[in-house]
This record gives C-alpha cells, sequence and structure tokens, in this order.
C-alpha cells in the first residue's frame, strides 16, 4: 500500500508544462538562427512574447502551483534553504524551492529584456512593432544614426541572450542537483505534471 510520503500528486498543470517545454524550444531556436536566418528568428521571437504573455497572466490566476505567489519566497526562507543545500539537507518544496522559484523570476526577466533588445534592433531595420516612421528613418539613415542604434541595440541583445542562456545552465545544474538530494526526477515531472509529494513538505509562500 502507497504511503503518504509516497502519494504521487498533480504539481504542474498543462499550461505551466506547455510554456515551459516551449520556451526551452523557442529559445534554443532563437540562439542558434540569430546570425543567419533574420525572418525566422523573428518570428521566433513574437512566439516567445506570446509565451511569456501566457505565463505571467497564468502565474496570475492559475492553478496553485503556477502562481507567482506560490513560489516567491522572502530572504529568510531563501537563506533558510541554501543553509540546508549547503550542509546537503535542504528543505523539500512540493512546487518551487525558494531558489528555484527566484530563478524562474529570473529567466522570464531576462527572456522578455533580450525579446524587447531584440525587437528595438529589428525596428531599427524598419521591421516589427518599433519600426520607425518611413521619413524619421530615411533621415536617420542618411545621417548615419540608423546604423549606429542598430548596432548598439543588436550587441545590447545578444549580450542578453548569453546572459539569459548561462542562466539556463545555472537552471539546469540546479535540477540536477535538487534532484539528486531530493531523490527525484524533477525533469520527468515538469513532462508529466506529477511529483511525490515529500514527507517534509513546505508551507506556502
Amino acid at each position: 500500500m502507497t504511503s503518504e510520503s509516497q502519494e504521487s500528486i498533480k504539481v504542474w498543470d498543462v499550461v505551466v508544462r506547455f510554456c515551459h517545454w516551449s520556451l526551452v524550444v523557442f529559445f534554443s531556436l532563437c540562439y542558434l538562427t540569430g546570425d543567419e536566418l533574420d525572418v525566422v528568428h523573428a518570428y521566433l521571437g513574437y512566439g516567445i512574447l506570446i509565451l511569456l504573455g501566457v505565463r505571467v497572466i497564468w502565474g496570475l490566476i492559475g492553478t496553485k502551483y503556477a502562481r507567482f505567489s506560490e513560489f516567491i519566497y522572502g530572504w529568510g526562507r531563501v537563506r533558510e534553504y541554501v543553509n540546508g543545500l549547503v550542509i546537503g539537507r535542504p528543505q523539500a518544496y512540493l512546487g518551487h524551492n525558494p531558489v528555484g522559484g527566484w530563478m524562474v523570476v529570473l529567466l522570464l526577466l531576462f527572456v522578455l529584456l533580450t525579446c524587447w533588445t531584440g525587437l528595438e534592433a529589428y525596428g531599427q531595420q524598419g521591421y516589427g512593432p518599433f519600426s520607425q516612421q518611413s521619413s524619421v528613418a530615411a533621415d536617420a539613415d542618411e545621417s548615419g544614426e540608423n546604423d549606429h542604434a542598430n548596432e548598439l541595440w543588436s550587441e545590447l541583445h545578444e549580450v542578453l541572450a548569453d546572459i539569459t542562456l548561462f542562466l539556463v545552465f545555472v537552471h539546469i545544474v540546479g535540477v540536477i542537483v535538487s534532484s539528486l538530494l531530493h531523490r527525484e526526477n524533477l525533469v520527468r515531472a515538469m513532462w508529466t505534471g506529477y511529483k511525490v509529494k515529500p514527507e517534509d513538505d513546505a508551507p506556502s509562500a
């Protein structure tokens, strides 16, 4: 008979899982197509913005473990979790742990900033929602301002994309470490939506 500590619980709903894995695919393709396929890169960026919008809205009105209020913890809880992590005995959480929750926020923020700077760079080329009016763009192009602005936004876009990629790697390492310490497969949990309820499940934020 299955004990309460082994109870399988639906944690990640279909919206969370769809947004998560779609962002993985879209960001990966965006990063790989950035220097060669401008149109494909741009439309993938639009797709990411839509996914971000859905995730943010769902983070406000969605199911329990999808809501930001459920996994954005104060500094005291974060410090407590990190201290447990250092000694190899971190508090188990059914949803995102305090560090993982803030990593989600950081990733969403930097993906958004990357998209914004990409739209600005695309707009300097005369495309997208930030494209300038034809007369203004023509005057800027003649004076060389367009090239300078385009280069600035493009470089900023690339820097933010690299920072986001670094955060993704940190996130992956965190998932691996947490999976090992808590003896659970977090990747599978994000795929199926189900997690095993821990005995010391922490209270909500």
